[in-house]
């Protein structure tokens, strides 16, 4: 939408701009909630070592540490019972793929039970809170009601067919839950989990490079720069200094990608003149085997000004922190202190975990303040959620091009667009798990994903616990980016239609 509200200059009304915040918003908490517990904390959580827990200590434990209500004895060892009724049928359903006993495990059985509590804990609450997506975006994760120009989500206090004072009440005690959620489980837990592997914020440390599009505008101008998040660049760790971010630094290379371009594999191309092209007709991959060397990724190699950058909430929360966003600095400094680390620890696998921690409470307490604008504007009469000034391609210039930043949850989303005569001649998106898990480009240089394993020690390289541990810290898209094989062949997944 960003993209082409930039390339025919559109203006959306406040409370378009309120709407796609709360959606955004909402996204953020839930997903970095959801990646912690179901594809993260599993890589520090170790299920059957909380066989062994004794659920009063669990109780202590988690007293100790927060005043959720789930946190009797009783309740803990309802969750031991459950585990152990998986075990007993031969299986551990949901959990049967960990690597359960790995060395690199270092959490005590209570700290383990508390940890799978929350888990099952987490899948309740997620599906709840994530009905503020479906009421205003009416699917998630693809929300349906984005329009150029604004939403489709109809505001109007005298219609029950429209989002209402009702719907904002009922959105709001939602947003309240999650944040209850975030500050009382989700932050205590990461606090405690991360107390027992200090030694983390000494690997996975990456390029050192942040790239930050910003997010939640404060105005309706396209790719404003007026944001609650801000938009910035930090070069090789260094705080001292935001750069701010150009679009037409940022190109991309194919040297070690599945594609081909018209004038070269080695040299790079700004997303306007960007070139997907791949050219395959047998049935089988590009390759008899991986070679690193040549080609060996579907991914392309973004870099900006010819370096490459890391994306997402660690990148985000850096940009803040070292900008002076005060809630951020707060929240940060708290959890260092916590630590008893320093923020160099931030530039490293514990630090990607904690940022992203960080992120989801700062956006949480942020989602009433958009809630209570958008009612007050319609208290006021204010109703308009589409500027359709230049719905017609008749209105548009013979030709057009524009940009939209975005910063999805997994980090820097960005869309380029080019329109003649009213129809697309050229459309390229550079999403965050292209920026993380790229390849290296024509001068070498590694994507973050390769660097940031480089001095990772793995125990046992059939069972790579630590690789998954910094890997996972990034979040990475499984749709876009991510595909395992086994250079072994050996069988690593069966899937059974039925």
């Amino acid at each position: 939408m960003r993209a082409v509200e930039d390339a025919l200059q559109i203006t959306i009304p406040d409370n378009a701009r309120l709407i796609r915040n709360l959606i955004t918003g909402i996204q953020y908490v839930q997903d970095h909630t959801i990646h912690f517990y179901h594809l993260h904390a599993l890589d520090w959580v170790d299920i059957v070592s909380a066989l062994k827990a004794d659920p009063a200590k669990t109780s202590q434990l988690a007293q100790s540490i927060s005043d959720w209500h789930n946190s009797s004895a009783a309740y803990f060892k309802s969750v031991q019972d459950k585990l152990n009724a998986f075990v007993a049928s031969g299986q551990l359903g949901i959990f049967a793929n960990g690597y359960w006993g790995h060395p690199a495990y270092k959490l005590p059985p209570e700290a383990n039970l508390m940890a799978v509590a929350h888990y099952l804990e987490a899948l309740e609450w997620q599906k709840d809170v994530i009905r503020i997506h479906a009421t205003l975006g009416s699917k998630n994760p693809h929300a349906q009601t984005y329009l150029v120009g604004g939403m489709a989500t109809a505001i109007d206090p005298t219609s029950q067919n429209a989002v209402n004072i009702v719907s904002l009440d009922f959105i709001r005690n939602l947003a309240q839950k999650a944040k209850v959620f975030v500050e009382k489980v989700y932050i205590p837990d990461l606090l405690a989990i991360a107390s027992f592997y200090k030694e983390w914020a000494g690997y996975g440390a990456g390029v050192g490079n942040y790239l930050a599009y910003g997010e939640f505008p404060k105005d309706a101008v396209s790719n404003t720069a007026n944001l609650f998040l801000p938009r910035g660049i930090i070069k090789n760790k260094d705080l001292s200094t935001v750069y701010p971010v150009d679009q037409e630094k940022i190109a991309e290379y194919v040297a070690h990608s599945w594609y081909e371009y018209p004038e070269g594999n080695n040299k790079s191309l700004h997303p306007w003149e960007g070139v997907t092209d791949y050219k395959y007709t047998g049935p089988k991959p590009p390759y008899e085997f991986l070679n690193t060397d040549a080609k060996y990724t579907w991914l392309k190699a973004p870099r900006y000004e010819d370096m490459p950058m890391e994306v997402g909430p660690l990148s985000r929360m850096l940009v803040a922190y070292a900008s002076g966003h005060p809630r951020v600095k707060e929240v940060v400094n708290l959890v260092l202190s916590k630590l008893g680390v320093g923020p160099a620890a931030l530039f490293s696998t514990l630090g990607r975990t904690a940022a992203r921690g960080v992120e989801t409470l700062v956006v949480a307490e942020k989602l009433p303040d958009w809630i209570d604008e958008l009612k007050a504007n319609m208290q006021k009469g204010d109703l308009r959620i589409h500027n359709n000034e230049k719905w017609d391609p008749g209105s548009w210039p013979s030709e057009a091009k524009g940009y939209g930043f975005h910063e999805a949850p997994r980090g820097a989303l960005g869309h380029w667009i080019r329109i003649k005569d009213g129809k697309i001649i050229n459309y390229q998106c550079v999403v965050p798990s292209t920026w993380n898990g790229s390849p290296r480009d024509a001068k070498g240089q590694k994507g973050p994903y390769e660097a940031a394993l480089i001095g990772t020690p793995v125990f046992n390289p059939e069972q790579p616990l630590e690789i998954l541990r910094t890997v996972h810290s990034f979040d990475p898209c499984m749709a876009c980016a991510v595909h395992v094989t086994d250079v072994n062949r050996k069988e690593l997944l069966k899937v059974k239609i039925v």
